[in-house]
């Protein structure tokens, strides 16, 4: 598979972003919402991709799984040809999300990971992230999805940040040559579970360009200290993927909009200001009994929370509005 994402039938170049993290012309542009796979896992991808197109979506978060885009399939190359040609006839953009829970173990939720003790299944997790990497290449996505997964019983915390560093090596070395970020995401109940165990992550691997952070705007109401428009503001420099859903204080349940107790209009306004140009995603994994429902119901929620057009923010600049 091509490693450039300049390259194919799927091309969608990233943004160029600058030392503040706001992409560059940022304040021209609208806030881009899409629908995660993650969601629709009980339809064919082509039919997810064409739902979320007539829908009025702007992109698709993808979930690399067996029912969708397999990334253990033989004939991923000729499959991941045919998802960017079908992307690029829909103008769908795509972020590639790794968070499929049984992908490589049929009998582990999201194992093995990059913390497990056997240096072979770390090994298993860390390519399926570079294979990610390359696939999201020729997918021409703006970013890749990842988390760091549980800490182990019996593993102390020294060890498993050794063992996240030290799997993520090739990964990001793969990133820097296909020129896609790495977009790793805090996870409750995970090693690196919030904002600040992100810097703690960046500053052990010495701050490398191609590492970014998705931002699950759940995850900041479940347990951040700050609000999650604060959370937004915070997260500016390194943001390069953001995951949408309500959730309430304590409880790492994604929830429909208007289920939970996220003030949504104050959080979009925050994220059309740092000029972020990504896609983001509704995450409802759990909701793909009804997907094509809830993905019919999103949007229209999204956009009425989103900043109006001419809209200006708190600081009196004009914001990156619809």
């Amino acid at each position: 598979m091509s490693r450039n994402p300049n390259h194919g039938p799927g091309r969608r170049p990233a943004p160029e972003t600058n030392e503040a993290g706001a992409a560059a012309g940022a304040a021209t542009h609208p806030l881009r919402f899409g629908y995660g796979t993650n969601g629709l896992a009980d339809l064919r991808l082509d039919d997810a991709l064409a739902l979320l197109a007539d829908l009025g979506y702007d992109g698709v978060g993808l979930t690399l799984d067996h029912m969708h885009l397999d990334p253990l399939a033989d004939d991923l190359a000729a499959r991941t040809r045919r998802v960017a040609r079908r992307l690029d006839a829909l103008g769908l953009g795509v972020t590639v999300e790794t968070g499929a829970r049984y992908v490589l173990d049929p009998r582990r939720k999201h194992g093995p990971s990059l913390l497990d003790p056997d240096p072979d299944d770390r090994a298993r997790r860390a390519g399926l992230l570079v294979r990610a990497v390359e696939v999201a290449a020729d997918l021409g996505a703006h970013a890749v999805h990842c988390f760091s997964g549980v800490t182990p019983a019996g593993t102390d915390t020294d060890t498993a940040w050794k063992r996240l560093t030290d799997s993520l090596a090739p990964v990001l070395d793969a990133a820097a040559t296909a020129g896609v970020p790495l977009a790793v995401e805090p996870e409750p109940g995970h090693l690196l579970s919030s904002l600040a165990d992100f810097h703690t992550l960046r500053r052990l691997l010495g701050d490398p360009e191609l590492l970014g952070l998705t931002l699950d705007i759940g995850h900041c109401q479940c347990l951040e200290p700050l609000p999650p428009a604060d959370c937004v503001r915070a997260a500016a420099p390194w943001l390069r993927h953001v995951q949408i859903e309500d959730m309430r204080r304590g409880v790492h349940e994604h929830l429909p909009f208007g289920d939970g107790e996220i003030d949504f209009p104050p959080v979009l306004e925050a994220l059309a200001a740092t000029g972020y140009q990504g896609l983001t995603v509704v995450e409802l994994p759990r909701h793909s009994h009804a997907g094509p429902h809830f993905a019919e119901r999103s949007l229209p929620f999204l956009r009425r929370a989103a900043p109006a057009p001419g809209h200006t923010n708190r600081s009196g600049e004009p914001s990156a509005t619809h």
